[in-house]
């Protein structure tokens, strides 16, 4: 990511409109210095977006309305934890920030959850971190108590 500011950079002061980047693992690539500067931009508010929160969901659609399977799958697993206040994010309203996102994490898919500004896992890891007891430590770290805890002590 580095490079690619460095490389904007020298393009906007040469005043060039349209950048030839060399990447070292692959072919030079022209790139706009604008769309250069607008990716750099997004990549640094997206590292202030994770941190505004402490769970911080990207998403298709709304925690009131997924879009799909896997971000349904999201949301009800934060609400079995009791988790039910956290900034998400619709991927679905903004093709910038559905594949800003994803070059941010270095993940593929959507949903991305984020706890305390660090990436997570998709709907695969909070999953395996749900059923083998790890998300009730990580929202623990969080200060969140998980509801779970809660049901545990009453059927007992």
């Amino acid at each position: 990511m580095n490079s690619l500011i460095r490389s904007t950079a020298r393009c906007l002061r040469s005043g060039a409109t349209v950048c030839l980047l060399r990447p070292a693992d692959g072919p030079a690539r022209a790139a706009s210095a604008r769309f250069l500067c607008e990716a750099a931009d997004l990549q640094k508010d997206l590292g202030e977006l994770v941190k505004k929160d402490k769970v911080v969901v990207f998403m298709k659609g709304t925690p009131a309305q997924p879009m799909c399977g896997f971000s349904n799958a999201v949301v009800q697993i934060l609400r079995m934890h009791g988790v039910d206040r956290y900034a998400s994010y619709n991927v679905l309203e903004d093709q910038e920030l559905r594949e800003g996102v994803k070059v941010f994490s270095n993940w593929p898919t959507i949903p991305q959850v984020y706890f305390n500004g660090e990436f997570v896992g998709g709907c695969d890891i909070l999953l395996q971190m749900h059923q083998n007891g790890d998300l009730v430590e990580e929202l623990k770290k969080l200060n969140i108590r998980s509801a779970l805890l809660d049901a545990e002590k009453e059927s007992k």
